[in-house]
């Protein structure tokens, strides 16, 4: 292992020199700087970070929980994050919930014993008012950046997120415009404020063409493909009327259009169908969804330049960004109105 002296031995300085060479120090000349830096990448010279932050009282690490890496809405908003975190001379952690709270009490608990100097956290949604760990949090004054909707439990966190009703609300006059007036909506988790405002969108929007929410077309879907796939049985069963199917999210909507397709179900000529998020897999699925696009690589930058100024001990304000809907080929005029 490449010490310091050994840098300095080679260099004929002394080790004073060739730290404050390495830090880049205003006494020291860019002469001597560059010859020594030189050096020590020739001489194979690694920083003990370990050492650096016990000096600093940083670690230079970051914490990132969130229930699966797999889960392909994360995963640019991870790349935006990671990317920040590298130029400001930062290291993440990757920590997996499972959107299981216990685990997450675990996750947090042990980036904490790692001494991370910050904690973006995709929280685990539940009803309780309260959470031991998120008041721990507090208690530890922990710079901590919520990347979603908050809850009672996580209120007094700053958070990025998306304006979900706004989305879904675009969604659903997209197929009103198109003719439809039955349209199914299969809904996310019920504890979720997400999912709850996905469902407020399209709600608002049927009562604004005068159209009052059926409860017999609101079917729970949960996440993920199978979870739809699931729902889109049970509405076939339970609302063989409906025209137009919009959905949580992008899995749910690709699981539902697998049922329906493989079911001899045309799409869009028998039956629109919508998604939320707009993650890579929708563009080429066999029927391209039409989807809202949130702004995700966004949510990302947005959540570390929150993090920097919870760093420098800065004005912090949340942030609630626009999403935008994208037309694709899975959603058409109902079968009888194209007919008449």
């Amino acid at each position: 292992m490449v010490r310091l002296k050994d840098i300095a031995a080679q260099a004929g300085v002394s080790v004073m020199t060739v730290s404050k060479a390495l830090r880049g120090a205003p006494d020291i000349s860019a002469q001597t700087k560059t010859r020594v830096r030189l050096l020590a990448q020739q001489m194979g010279y690694v920083p003990d970070s370990m050492a650096q932050g016990l000096r600093s009282r940083t670690t230079k690490l970051l914490g990132l929980v969130l229930p699966t890496v797999i889960n392909p809405l994360f995963a640019r908003t991870i790349s935006a994050i990671e990317e920040g975190a590298h130029e400001w001379g930062y290291d993440l952690i990757l920590a997996h919930t499972l959107n299981i709270p216990e685990r997450e009490d675990a996750c947090i608990r042990r980036l904490l014993s790692r001494r991370v100097d910050g904690l973006f956290i995709v929280p685990v949604y539940r009803l309780a008012p309260t959470a031991p760990i998120y008041e721990e949090l507090l208690q530890r004054q922990t710079p901590a950046v919520i990347l979603g909707h908050r809850a009672p439990f996580c209120a007094q966190f700053h958070n990025v997120e998306t304006d979900d009703v706004t989305g879904s609300y675009l969604i659903t006059r997209h197929l009103l415009e198109l003719g439809h007036k039955r349209i199914a909506f299969l809904c996310g988790p019920s504890a979720a404020p997400w999912a709850q405002e996905r469902l407020e969108g399209y709600r608002r929007a049927l009562r604004e063409a005068q159209i009052e929410p059926d409860d017999r077309l609101t079917f729970t879907a949960g996440t993920w493909i199978e979870e739809g796939e699931k729902a889109a049985l049970q509405a076939l069963n339970e609302a063989p009327s409906m025209t137009a199917i919009q959905t949580a999210n992008d899995l749910v909507a690709i699981g539902a259009a697998n049922v329906f397709l493989n079911q001899g179900v045309r799409i869009p000529e028998e039956l629109s169908i919508a998604g939320f998020g707009n993650i890579l897999m929708s563009e080429h699925f066999r029927v391209p969804l039409t989807t809202v696009r949130q702004p995700k690589l966004r949510l990302g930058v947005a959540a570390m330049e929150m993090m920097q100024k919870l760093r420098r001990g800065e004005r912090v304000e949340s942030r609630r960004l626009l999403a935008e809907i994208i037309v694709r080929a899975s959603t058409a005029p109902p079968k009888a109105q194209r007919s008449a």
